[in-house]
């Protein structure tokens, strides 16, 4: 299907997909973990060899200029959110296409397998107000509440401390980073060409907890496509 939305540098963007016919993407572990690396290693202009750099820290990978600058991102088992902004020209299609392609091979080479992994292309929706910018800061970073609650946007949460709980264990996000938390993938966000709208980590926390008492999804979700 061709994409009807048109990509502008200096711009921010949703960006999101899921697996084939809703299938599971991240099987284990390890899987997460290639995808965070490839996060990171894919956003430049210079090319991977995944091979040369797979037992390197993050600070330790030689990068050139980056495609896109990532706020946010969460990886779900079957799907995955991202909030970038587009650095140069055609920087956002580039950079999807090295990561889908990067971890499309290397989970079918795992798994023997064949085919697309992903359903269709990326999906995308341009971020046009600052609402909306600062919105997906909760949608995207509270998505994994639904791995333990699962109906919690719709009936509201039964145990706000218990997610919030889930949440500061929960690796494959940018959540941490917000947290103030000492990891390298703290160095997938190029957190200066987003707005600051945290100025401290307990600003984070915050907001992160008044979402998780708001029990009406409909209200706020107007932009957002569900993954």
């Amino acid at each position: 299907m061709q994409r009807t939305i048109t990509f502008s540098e200096g711009e921010y963007y949703h960006i999101y997909n899921r697996g084939v016919e809703k299938r599971d993407i991240f099987m284990e572990r390890r899987d997460y973990n290639r995808f965070i690396k490839l996060l990171y290693v894919t956003n430049s202009t210079k090319p991977v060899v995944y091979r040369e750099i797979e037992n390197k820290l993050f600070s330790e990978i030689d990068r050139e200029e980056q495609l896109v600058a990532i706020g946010a991102y969460c990886l779900m088992p079957n799907h995955f959110h991202l909030l970038v902004k587009e650095m140069s020209e055609g920087g956002i299609s580039k950079f999807m296409e090295k990561l889908g392609t990067g971890y499309s091979m290397y989970f079918n080479k795992k798994y023997k397998r064949s085919g697309f992994l992903f359903q269709g292309n990326f999906k995308a929706e341009h971020v046009d107000t600052d609402e909306y910018l600062k919105y997906l800061y909760s949608y995207i970073h509270l998505n994994p509440v639904k791995l333990i609650d699962p109906l919690w946007k719709d009936l509201g949460i039964r145990d706000a401390v218990g997610a919030k709980k889930y949440l500061d264990g929960y690796r494959d996000s940018s959540y941490l980073d917000y947290l103030g938390k000492d990891r390298e993938e703290k160095l997938i966000l190029t957190k200066s060409e987003f707005p600051e709208y945290f100025d401290k980590p307990k600003d984070f926390s915050a907001y992160v907890n008044d979402w998780l008492e708001f029990v009406k999804e409909g209200d706020t979700t107007s932009h957002v496509s569900h993954a």
